[in-house]
């Protein structure tokens, strides 16, 4: 797929960190970029910054995903590409202090970063499906999710949010396979450890230590490398049904 001006594209998340990045990116190759966030004021900023929409849109909400959806439309016609990066990482362990996981912290983590991810795959996927194609191949659109190294390395007090991002992961082959006849594309991208707000909130010893865990480039990833990734993924029409890993050749330890 060409990254133009007659492409129209949602990023979910896209008021911060990976989501971003990637805004920037698809608007910098004149992509009609809407933006789904809970957060308005830095959403509204950011679209204001490179041009784009903001709408605020609560991934766990199938009323909230489909209005969004319509809003892309209205304000820049049919959405062909489908980045998802809303999500969430509180932490606890399995037990602690004679306490069980606390179980609605677990659902929300859930409902969020993988039903959250699947309702916008859903949703976006059956619209793209009756779009005209946009390549000799019969291309319609290519959707993108975020997982996470933790899908495969979770650290201690990350079951929750492995678990969420292992499903991503393991979502993205059948669901590649049951939108294939509709000539849609779908991956996931598993980022290592990448400079995002909660890790810039950190202190610098922190940063830099963390960087120096990652085996080479020595450094925490940049959130444009990430959209340097999702660029390559919406233009190459063989890249499909796949994870790829973003992360210098980390391997996480326990802790």
């Amino acid at each position: 797929m060409q990254l133009n001006k007659e492409i129209a594209a949602v990023v979910t998340g896209g008021s911060s960190g990976l989501g971003a990045a990637t805004a920037r990116k698809l608007a910098g190759h004149g992509v009609k970029v809407t933006l789904f966030d809970v957060n308005e004021e830095a959403g509204n900023a950011l679209a204001q910054e490179i041009g784009a929409q903001f709408v605020k849109v609560d991934v766990t909400s199938d009323d909230s995903v489909k209005a969004g959806l319509d809003a892309a439309e209205a304000a820049h016609g049919p959405t062909r590409i489908l980045v998802n990066c809303a999500g969430i990482a509180p932490v606890a362990k399995t037990t602690s202090r004679g306490e069980p996981h606390p179980m609605d912290m677990f659902q929300t983590v859930i409902n969020v970063n993988l039903v959250g991810t699947f309702r916008c795959m859903s949703f976006a996927g059956t619209r793209m499906a009756s779009l005209d194609p946009l390549t000799e191949d019969g291309e319609r659109g290519v959707i993108i999710s975020t997982a996470s190294v933790a899908a495969f390395d979770g650290q201690i007090g990350q079951a929750a949010y492995a678990a969420s991002k292992g499903g991503i992961a393991a979502l993205t082959l059948p669901v590649a396979r049951d939108l294939s006849k509709s000539g849609i594309r779908v991956m996931t991208v598993a980022p290592g450890i990448f400079e995002t707000p909660m890790l810039r909130g950190l202190s610098q010893e922190v940063q830099d230590s963390l960087g120096q865990q990652v085996p080479f480039p020595s450094r925490l990833g940049r959130g444009d490398e990430y959209a340097q990734l999702v660029e390559a993924i919406c233009t190459n029409p063989m890249l499909n049904g796949e994870t790829i890993r973003l992360d210098g050749a980390i391997r996480m330890a326990p802790r």
